[in-house]
């Protein structure tokens, strides 16, 4: 007797969508869903579900998306998940009612192993037959009545890039939803393997044997040859060295769009937020109502949305890339390079993009499937520089080296590979200590080449947009807010000598010497914000780390730039420039800032920013995990507070270490 559809008519039916990795089971889900489908982890897993909608005739279909897999019995984490929530023992989750198995037509045989798996489910069930194009390009038949006689379900011939097929994949849909069956019961009759034991050893024997009939009485895939192009540019592709520098010309194309492409949305966001600060200041008189607005909330935004354009330039390059077949093939590729390194080969992709912001590159690790692999790529990544470190290595260097071009560039370049090195460490240390095991060897099937869906990559883009906004730009806009109150609060008196200068300045005003007027009253807000941020929470914070942090040469000053480092690590430049008293526009006057910062002394008159403190300061932001919008993100994609908190404090137990021997070693050679 065929499975038939659980829930009452009327309510939203749930359907199952699962299929083997590269079988197109994302480019269908978007093509049924569209914008109706939310992102999130499965409840108590790091696992990723596409939750989707879909009209299907008069009803309604909610469609999960599971992880690609190749079987329901290996064993695997995401196998295991797919099973459990195919029988219902997911907590808080009934069994859907009934699945729909995409199989991939170019590799009919190995796709049937699950499909198999999935027909002695109590589920009705839906097969579709993915790229059809491709193989008909390929030279496969596939005689789809005897497909569907032989598994005993329907069996829909679709190719989701180009939607062809998708209105008689739905009409199956809706015949299912109406009827409560997958097909009429005179055209199924399931033909169950036998998968005992009594089959050489093999509990899987019996199945492989049976795709693998079923494969040879509906289709000649067997006779069939990849085409000539496809042997060709594999032979380029996935050739050591050729595909190497195929692969970091790729990469460094991508790192380009990143880096560049996204700079002018960028600059034109950084210009739509500070007009809009702009235009509150000029409604708002001067006061603390005007500072949470401009400098709390709207500067807390403008933080987290600053890095939209590098995530969507990422992940519609990564999508389009993906769907095209090549990433398998640099995955091969750099996966021995990168196993030697405790890291899996598909790592390279988010370390390398990481270089732009840590943020969409923590993301992007989710094309590791292996979950270990992943987290330790997700630990790591922090550590290679980004761009918000800039700002921080270029005051170091002018510092060091005002006057030599080729000793600034050296010390940039020197920055970034100790990134680098510490990175690959660090990954080497996990697998040896709390992570421990090697790197996953890469088993992959190298999919078709196939023009990429643009639709699918804009969705995917969309998505994952809408997620680093609702879910880490609340969490950023949090702590800006908390950031601002420790910097305003407590109030402190205006120090007697901005407030002779400003009496001066009305008094020069009256003169008529306007200009002088101006610049003694900028002097006292200077002066002011100087001795308001001193006594504020961040101040005092400030003077209580100053003993454990004034062996690595800083003082309480420096210590308010790191503190103010976790909302955006390149706020060390705008906070140093008020606490040695030259006002939040620092940033924008570098001369004026380093020519402060070179002349700031301590309070026993000995200089602040000398040779060995410079240097400290470097290491520090090299390595420190100061960017909490960074450790938002880890904590949605490990779905998890302890590898966040781990991975900061690791990187800041790394950092201070790291800057402490430095101190103390150039301390000692540099007078």
């Amino acid at each position: 007797m065929l499975p038939t559809l659980r829930p009452p008519t009327g309510e939203p039916i749930t359907l199952a969508l699962l299929g083997n990795p590269n079988a197109g089971k994302t480019t269908l889900f978007n093509a049924l869903t569209g914008l109706r489908a939310k992102t999130a982890n499965f409840p108590g897993t790091t696992f990723e579900q596409k939750i989707g909608r879909a009209q299907i005739g008069n009803r309604e279909a909610v469609i999960i998306d599971l992880p690609g897999l190749y079987s329901l019995e290996s064993g695997a984490p995401e196998e295991k998940l797919a099973s459990d929530v195919l029988h219902g023992r997911l907590k808080g989750r009934r069994a859907p009612d009934a699945a729909l198995v995409i199989v991939d037509a170019t590799n009919l045989e190995r796709n049937l192993f699950l499909a198999s798996q999935v027909l002695e489910l109590d589920l009705p069930v839906v097969v579709a037959l993915n790229m059809m194009d491709i193989a008909v390009n390929d030279g496969i038949h596939i005689d789809i009545n005897q497909l569907r006689s032989e598994l005993g379900c329907p069996v829909v011939p679709i190719s989701a890039r180009t939607g062809k097929g998708l209105e008689d994949l739905r009409r199956e849909i809706t015949r299912l939803a109406e009827t409560g069956q997958a097909a009429a019961p005179e055209t199924v009759a399931r033909d169950k393997p036998d998968c005992g034991m009594g089959c050489g050893g093999c509990p899987f024997q019996a199945r492989y044997e049976w795709t693998e009939a079923i494969s040879g009485k509906v289709s000649n895939a067997a006779g069939a040859r990849r085409s000539q192009r496809t042997e060709k540019l594999d032979e380029i592709l996935t050739q050591p060295v050729i595909g190497m520098v195929v692969f970091v010309g790729v990469m460094l194309s991508l790192f380009t769009l990143i880096f560049w492409a996204a700079k002018i949305p960028m600059d034109l966001i950084n210009h739509l937020f500070a007009d809009i600060g702009g235009g509150i200041s000029a409604l708002l008189p001067a006061g603390d109502l005007r500072s949470l607005l401009v400098d709390g909330v709207v500067g807390g935004l403008g933080g987290v949305l600053v890095f939209l354009p590098q995530i969507c330039i990422l992940f519609f390059a990564l999508s389009l890339l993906e769907d095209t077949g090549y990433m398998a093939r640099a995955a091969l590729v750099t996966d021995k390079m990168m196993r030697r390194l405790g890291l899996p080969g598909k790592a390279f992709v988010p370390l390398l993009s990481a270089h732009a912001c840590a943020i969409p590159a923590i993301m992007s690790a989710r094309i590791i499937e292996n979950w270990r692999d992943r987290l330790i790529t997700i630990l790591v990544t922090p550590l290679m520089s980004c761009s918000a470190r800039i700002p921080v290595y270029a005051m170091v260097t002018a510092l060091l080296f005002p006057q030599s071009p080729i000793k600034a560039a050296l010390l940039f370049t020197g920055a970034y590979a100790t990134g680098i090195v510490f990175a690959m460490a660090v990954a080497l240390v996990l697998r040896r200590t709390i992570l421990p095991g090697g790197s996953r060897p890469l088993v992959i099937e190298l999919p078709p080449y196939r023009l990429p869906g643009w639709r699918t990559a804009l969705l995917h883009t969309f998505d994952r947009a809408k997620i680093f906004v609702q879910q880490a730009g609340t969490v950023i806009l949090v702590i800006s807010l908390v950031l601002w109150t420790l910097s305003h609060y407590p109030k402190s008196a205006v120090p007697e000598r901005a407030v002779t200068m400003t009496v001066q300045a009305a008094q020069l005003e009256q003169s008529g010497q306007k200009s002088q007027a101006v610049d003694l009253r900028e002097a006292a807000d200077r002066l002011t914000a100087q001795s308001a941020l001193q006594h504020s929470f961040a101040g005092r914070i400030g003077h209580v780390i100053e003993p454990v942090i004034k062996p690595l040469g800083f003082d309480w000053q420096i210590g308010i730039g790191i503190l103010s480092s976790f909302a955006a690590r390149e706020a060390v430049v705008s906070t140093l420039s008020i606490v040695y008293g030259l006002g939040e526009s620092g940033e924008d006057h570098p001369n004026s800032l380093y020519d402060t910062l070179h002349h700031a002394v301590r309070s026993d008159g000995t200089a602040v920013f000398t040779t060995a403190t410079c240097a400290s300061l470097l290491v520090f932001y090299i390595l420190a995990a100061q960017c909490l919008s960074t450790s938002a993100v880890v904590r949605r994609e490990t779905n998890s507070l302890k590898w966040p908190i781990f991975q900061i404090v690791y990187m800041t137990g790394l950092a201070y270490v790291a800057a402490l021997v430095v101190f103390q070693i150039v301390s000692r050679l540099v007078h």
